[in-house]
C-alpha cells in the first residue's frame, strides 16, 4: 500500500494506492481497471513514460523525478493514447481524472511517498 502527499500544495494525491516495481505490475499498471476512485492510484517506478493501451479508463499521469519533484504532468490522458517520455522521471503516479487539478499539482511540486 502506498499513499502520494503533495507537500508543496499540503495534499493528498493518493490515500489508498499500490506499488508497480516489478516487471509484472508495472507491465500490468491500470490494465483491466474499470473504474478508479478518488484517492486511489498506482505509482509505477521505475517509470519514464506511459501508454493506455488496453485500458478502459482515461487517467491523469504525474512524472516525478528521484528527488521526488513533478517533472512533468498529463491531465485526462485517454485509453489507447501514448505519452511522451521524460528522461528525468524516475517513476509516474497513475490517478483517477481530476486528480491534478483537485490537488493543484504542478510542475516543481514536491512530493512524498509513504510505503505501508
Amino acid at each position: 500500500m502506498v499513499r502520494v502527499e503533495n507537500v508543496s500544495r499540503n495534499s493528498e494525491v493518493i490515500s489508498n494506492g499500490r506499488m508497480a516495481n516489478n516487471s509484472w505490475t508495472r507491465l500490468r499498471g491500470l490494465i483491466g481497471v474499470r473504474d478508479l476512485p478518488e484517492g486511489e492510484g498506482i505509482v509505477i517506478e521505475p517509470c519514464h513514460g506511459v501508454h493506455c493501451m488496453f485500458m478502459s479508463i482515461p487517467i491523469d499521469v504525474i512524472y516525478v523525478n528521484k528527488q521526488h519533484q513533478v517533472v512533468a504532468i498529463d491531465k485526462a490522458m485517454q485509453p489507447w493514447a501514448i505519452g511522451k517520455i521524460y528522461r528525468n522521471s524516475h517513476y509516474v503516479v497513475e490517478v483517477p481524472v481530476g486528480t491534478i487539478e483537485r490537488t493543484h499539482t504542478e510542475v516543481g511540486d514536491q512530493l512524498k511517498l509513504v510505503v505501508s
